[in-house]
């Protein structure tokens, strides 16, 4: 666990930055902290623990930071990164930036930079996100508890050693979000095809979306075994499933979409 000298320097303070920064605040040992966010965060104005400044070249003189958080979207990544390279052999670098490789930072950063790649995904602005971490050889067993406390300040932490394991971890958590609220949106529209008031089958699917997440959260059962306690021989789920999970169901599709944006988050990491 960190303790209370432990600096904090987030580069990026849009949702899953802010997220990120609103956790740490809470967490008794951390910061102070400054914020580089070139439009400002008004929500953050008179805070006594953040310095919000607007770039890189406005950070205090006097603020060394123990670790670097890049929260910016991917794309800008090129010209965010270089100028942090002058906290190299002092701070941790840890990314929570989609596709941008260790490698990407190594050149950035220098080839000695303690980094730490990480995945979240969208639930961490409610406190209930999972992250991946894939730490460099460089980075030290306190190094890790101190990233591994970052992170779990918006939700479970798991790591991994095997970067391209990575692109895996995008394809379902990072992106898998998106496929449950699909799943609510769609659920929705078949319960106005067959009859159902719009409105009335929009709270339906999501109270029922939502409601099934957090029992699959709490409950010790698997997520096959719930899904048999729900089902009853010749039932209506039963006629519901035999369509799910019959040939070019549910199941087939959710793999050739996993595989899809694999494919597509090794693509964009090169």
């Amino acid at each position: 666990m960190a303790d209370s000298s432990v600096r904090i320097l987030l580069v990026g303070c849009g949702k899953m930055g802010g997220a990120m920064l609103q956790g740490w605040r809470r967490e008794k040992g951390l910061g102070p902290f400054v914020a580089v966010e070139p439009g400002g965060v008004p929500a953050l104005d008179g805070a006594a623990d953040v310095r919000v400044v607007p770039d890189a070249g406005s950070i205090p003189a006097d603020f060394v930071p123990d670790v670097v958080v890049f929260a910016t979207k991917p794309q800008v990544m090129d010209k965010v990164v270089p100028p942090y390279a002058r906290f190299a052999g002092r701070a941790l670098f840890v990314s929570v930036a989609a596709g941008k490789t260790i490698a990407f930072f190594r050149q950035h950063l220098g080839p000695s930079a303690a980094i730490v790649r990480a995945m979240p995904n969208t639930p961490a602005a409610v406190g209930r996100g999972i992250t991946v971490g894939c730490p460099t050889a460089d980075v030290t067993p306190a190094q890790r508890e101190l990233a591994d406390t970052l992170l779990r300040s918006v939700g479970a932490v798991e790591w991994v050693a095997d970067e391209p394991l990575i692109d895996a971890v995008t394809a379902v958590s990072g992106s898998g979000p998106a496929y449950v609220f699909l799943l609510a949106e769609t659920l929705a529209a078949a319960g106005a095809k067959v009859g159902l008031p719009a409105e009335l089958a929009t709270k339906l699917a999501r109270a029922t979306v939502a409601g099934a997440g957090e029992l699959l959260h709490q409950s010790p059962e698997t997520a096959e075994q719930l899904r048999k306690n729900v089902t009853s021989p010749n039932g209506t789920t039963a006629a519901a499933l035999a369509i799910l999970m019959g040939p070019g169901g549910f199941a087939g599709l959710l793999e050739k979409a996993v595989a899809a944006a694999e494919n597509r988050s090794r693509e964009l990491a090169s």
